[in-house]
């Protein structure tokens, strides 16, 4: 009997040793799907072969340390976080970063990656050095798929790899360069009000305004992060469409990263180019998931929530009211009027 029971219990053992080796195979294979997995060919330019990410050297060379870079980030993504427009519900954080870790680790990116939500009602999104990616509520309210999130980071995944942030600085001299300790002086909270909506945060916006070379190539680089992630590529485009429709609908909407390098014909016409000579086809691609709907739910009833609280607690508080001026304009010079109507333009009194 005993035998028997031993029998048994070492076949459930090897039976759920079994389930979970399944499992992990299906998660390998769900990030690293098997038309993503060839051999890195010989050519020089490996940036033009997908299957060489990860493989390749992308980065821009800068005087500025990778670790240094971070110790920057990791400064600035700090102030930012102290900030009451943070949003820190747990659950769309986690899933944000989920996506964005699926796309790292597909991506030529060599650092670690973390995302933040900004409260803005903009589609629009930053990187700061050392892989510190900021992305609006507006982006994920307004975006139609997973993919299309997935994108979004994909992008700014491409300025992390790139090391645009840092890059950027190595065209200021090296004076500049040594007085950033200067930018971190704490702001009152109306300058905080006047830089918000720009996204400046007190960074310096070389960090933040790309040149058109660098978004073509974040551009370029996210496409193929997005495919490799099993993303459909074509959610550029429809990131692209969105950010369009945003501008025309409201305008003088458009961020001021955005307004520098806008979604422009050619930068749409070097995605369609890419995807149809540059990807392999597929045979599925992942499009949108329930989690991310039910992620804009959640965050729609937050942002709902506190909107109704803070329309709330503007009803009960104090108004100022202004006494009614009352004058009246005569002989040049400004009388009392002796009552509280609107003063009234009358003629000089006649000399006696």
């Amino acid at each position: 009997m005993g035998a028997r029971m031993g029998r048994k219990r070492l076949l459930i053992s090897w039976g759920l040793l079994g389930v979970l080796l399944s499992a992990a195979i299906s998660a390998a294979a769900m990030a690293n799907p098997p038309d993503a997995i060839r051999p890195c060919s010989a050519a020089e330019n490996k940036l033009d072969d997908v299957y060489c990410i990860g493989h390749r050297h992308v980065a821009r060379r800068t005087f500025i340390s990778v670790q240094k870079g971070i110790e920057l980030g990791q400064r600035y993504a700090d102030r930012i976080d102290r900030s009451s427009r943070i949003l820190k519900d747990p659950v769309i954080t986690e899933y944000v970063n989920r996506v964005e870790q699926n796309i790292a680790l597909n991506s030529d990116a060599k650092i670690p990656i973390t995302v933040g939500i900004i409260k803005s009602p903009y589609i629009n999104a930053m990187t700061l050095p050392g892989g510190f990616i900021f992305v609006n509520t507006g982006t994920l309210q307004k975006l139609s798929s997973e993919a299309e999130l997935a994108a979004v980071l994909a992008h700014e995944t491409g300025h992390v790899a790139g090391r645009d942030a840092v890059a950027n600085m190595t065209r200021q001299d090296l004076l500049q360069y040594a007085t950033i300790p200067l930018l971190f002086t704490p702001m009152t909270y109306p300058v905080y009000l006047g830089v918000t909506e720009g996204l400046n945060f007190g960074i310096p916006m070389a960090w933040l305004k790309y040149r058109r070379g660098e978004e073509h190539r974040a551009d370029f680089l996210g496409v193929q992060y997005l495919w490799k992630a099993g993303y459909d590529p074509n959610a550029f485009l429809g990131v692209f469409s969105k950010i369009i429709q945003q501008t025309r609908s409201i305008p003088g909407s458009m961020p001021g990263i955005f307004m520098n390098h806008p979604p422009t014909k050619e930068r749409i016409i070097s995605i369609e180019e890419e995807i149809e000579n540059l990807l392999p086809p597929r045979k599925h691609y992942l499009v949108s998931t329930s989690e991310f709907q039910s992620m804009q739910r959640r965050l729609n009833t937050i942002l709902s929530r506190e909107n109704q609280v803070e329309i709330a607690a503007n009803k009960n508080r104090p108004k100022l009211r202004r006494r009614e001026p009352r004058t009246s304009p005569q002989n040049g010079s400004i009388h009392n009027s002796g009552n509280d109507k609107p003063p009234i333009l009358g003629t000089p009194p006649k000399k006696s």
